[in-house]
């Protein structure tokens, strides 16, 4: 008995380093699904997935669709990892992102780029055999061009790097249709043209109230170049071009009516929060604006998908 009674104090080291070990896994995890930033990636693969559906009148091909979402999403992740890499001296000085795991030092380099390269590996290897080169060949552009040409040339150089480097984030709707079809489709093109124009006054809205820290990180956005005032005339400019170009998949046949009437609504919501923008000229609108924008795309998609199946249901 009194040997038992030692021997319980002897297992509470043992106990207490499980513990800690399954602390340290969980908060290992959450680290590498930050390195992904879960959240765009959605959006991203949200957007890819209705090119997919788009792409026929009827269901997708189940398999190239689980192969293509897969793929396309494990890609996008690798280039979100690499994006973590190359900005960590910038995310050090920005409020905003200083708790990412590499400026607090969770994780280093070399793990991140690891994670990186395998994630990449994986994707490419799933687009290229189990669905097609092209679209294998797309994806691995679109994240060479956020991953090397957006963040470490554009972010860096340019005032525009947002309107040029949005090319990228703009390409999952061409890459779901490819992985559908084989193609590259002109009505994939104008659901990547929506979300070209849609980036600049999504992202300038966040810059605006974010600029100071912008700033302090020596990255030339354009509210930090050019001033906050001639950053909310620009947004303005660009969600009236946004309702305009929202306009095309009605106009060119590709959408009906459900399409339209949300295309337009959704185009005057978001010209509504530019004018307030102008208008209040506070950092509290500008991030309204900003989660508005996100709202947008995902609800103007949601429409052109329920639009396109719309005829379907009727026939039924």
């Amino acid at each position: 008995m009194e040997s038992s009674l030692y021997s319980i104090p002897s297992l509470l080291p043992l106990g207490s380093k499980i513990i800690m070990t399954t602390e340290q896994f969980t908060l290992s995890w959450k680290n590498y699904l930050e390195l992904c930033k879960p959240k765009v990636v959605i959006l991203l693969v949200f957007t890819a997935i209705v090119g997919m559906f788009l792409a026929v009148p009827g269901m997708p091909p189940i398999s190239n669709m689980l192969y293509g979402t897969l793929g396309i999403g494990l890609a996008a992740s690798s280039a979100a990892a690499i994006n973590h890499f190359i900005d960590q001296k910038a995310d050090a000085e920005m409020s905003r992102t200083r708790h990412r795991p590499l400026p607090t030092g969770e994780l280093n380099s070399y793990n991140v780029l690891v994670f990186a390269a395998a994630l990449g590996l994986i994707a490419m290897a799933i687009l290229v055999y189990f669905v097609n080169p092209l679209t294998a060949a797309l994806t691995f552009l679109s994240l060479i061009g956020y991953a090397i040409i957006y963040t470490i040339y554009l972010k860096h150089m340019t005032p525009q790097n947002i309107v040029i480097g949005g090319a990228a984030g703009a390409a999952p709707p061409v890459l779901g249709w490819c992985a559908i079809t084989g193609e590259i489709h002109p009505h994939a093109l104008l659901l990547f043209l929506i979300i070209f124009v849609w980036t600049p006054p999504h992202f300038w809205a966040l810059a605006v109230a974010k600029r100071e820290e912008y700033a302090k990180a020596e990255i030339p956005m354009l509210p930090v170049t050019h001033g906050p005032k001639f950053t909310r005339l620009q947004i303005l400019l660009y969600t009236v071009l946004l309702l305009i170009v929202t306009l095309l998949p009605y106009l060119t046949g590709m959408s009906s009516l459900i399409y339209l009437i949300s295309a337009l609504a959704l185009g005057l919501g978001f010209i509504y929060f530019a004018i307030q923008m102008i208008r209040n000229q506070d950092n509290k609108t500008a991030m309204k604006t900003f989660f508005y924008s996100i709202n947008y795309l995902m609800l103007l998609f949601a429409a052109i998908l329920i639009d396109h199946y719309f005829p379907l249901a009727l026939s039924s």
